[in-house]
């Protein structure tokens, strides 16, 4: 009776001090999954390009999305941290996917469209352009689609790309760029939605793992020893709907994932195993933003808390093959888009 007491009063001070949503250890240390719903918006993009993907902090918590937009002129937002705009800088002829700041405090963007890096350099403004650009490929109209970025400690640059199943590396500062590792299990594959293979990438704490998502696939990936001579591929974690974005947080050892198509965001531990979920959709507001995350794509982590980008990208139009495409994704009601913040668990 004495232990069936004390067990539910820590149950009953876990609830009234923590939450709903922690992650606890029991009396036989298993782990209880972290679920916590609440999304707060941290900004409002301005009138013009939507579909925010790309996302970076620099060191002093400012945060840059960029747009993927088709139908207008692309361009990076820099908002303070209370999420007020800073400026915008335009990017004529790029189409922006994923972005990182290495430890120089310089910004890099891959550009999807074009096979290439860009390299901007501080201090930033709307006046900003590109201090280097780096060709990778021939961009996605032959084949090669640039999304994700990484750095590693030796401050050399990885990017993901998406349609040829290739992870390409960027000696800096020099700038020679080789590919640096190509599997089948990279690419998007024949059935894969969204049709994107290879996307987010990210180092673990010691980099004896380089963790790649596969977004067609609904996988996360692991490239072990991969700086060595033979490194080996294989699956970490599996039916992860959409698995885009990924950062890693060395604090807690986790890997955060965007799931881009269940509108959540998830934890993954060592072992490849879901201990958290963060966010949801909730529908669209009256001033046609998202409430809660809708296609997050992107994320960045600042402090305590996790930045991610809402996409919300319309991906079932109609076409010949698809005329009903209209009225069946929620995406297309929305008007204006959002960055959302979520609070990070305690461990």
């Amino acid at each position: 009776m004495r232990n069936i007491l004390k067990n539910c009063c820590y149950l009953l001070f876990v609830t009234i001090v923590c939450g709903t949503g922690t992650v606890f250890a029991d009396d036989n240390h298993s782990r209880r999954l972290f679920i916590d719903r609440d999304v707060d918006t941290f900004a409002v993009l301005p009138a013009g390009p939507g579909f925010p993907e790309g996302i970076a902090a620099d060191g002093r918590g400012n945060i840059f999305v960029a747009t993927f937009d088709f139908s207008t002129t692309n361009v990076i937002h820099s908002f303070r941290h209370n999420g007020q705009l800073r400026f915008t800088i335009p990017l004529p002829g790029v189409v922006p996917l994923g972005m990182e700041f290495d430890g120089a405090g310089r910004l890099y963007v891959a550009d999807f469209g074009n096979g290439k890096v860009l390299q901007f350099s501080p201090p930033f403004s709307a006046a900003s352009t590109p201090s280097a650009v780096f060709p990778v490929c021939g961009g996605a109209g032959t084949g090669c689609g640039l999304n994700a970025i990484t750095f590693d400690a030796a401050g050399d640059l990885y990017v993901s790309d998406s349609f040829g199943g290739v992870v390409f590396k960027i000696d800096l500062p020099g700038g020679a760029v080789s590919p640096f590792f190509s599997h089948d299990l990279l690419k998007p594959g024949s059935h894969g939605f969204p049709p994107f293979g290879a996307n987010g990438l990210a180092f673990n704490s010691n980099e004896s793992v380089l963790f790649v998502a596969n977004t067609g696939d609904d996988r996360v990936l692991k490239i072990r020893n991969p700086h060595s001579l033979t490194p080996t591929l294989t699956v970490f974690a599996e039916s992860l709907n959409g698995a885009d974005g990924l950062v890693f947080d060395k604090r807690t050892g986790l890997l955060w994932v965007c799931a881009n198509q269940a509108d959540e965001v998830v934890a993954l531990n060592d072992k490849g195993r879901v201990v958290a979920k963060l966010g949801e959709f909730r529908g669209i507001k009256r001033n046609g933003t998202p409430d809660g995350l809708l296609f997050p794509a992107s994320l960045v982590i600042v402090d305590d808390e996790i930045y991610v980008t809402n996409l919300a990208l319309v991906l079932t139009n109609p076409t010949p093959t698809n005329p009903d495409g209209v009225g069946d994704e929620p995406e297309e009601d929305v008007t204006r888009w959002t960055i959302s913040r979520m609070k990070l668990p305690q461990h």
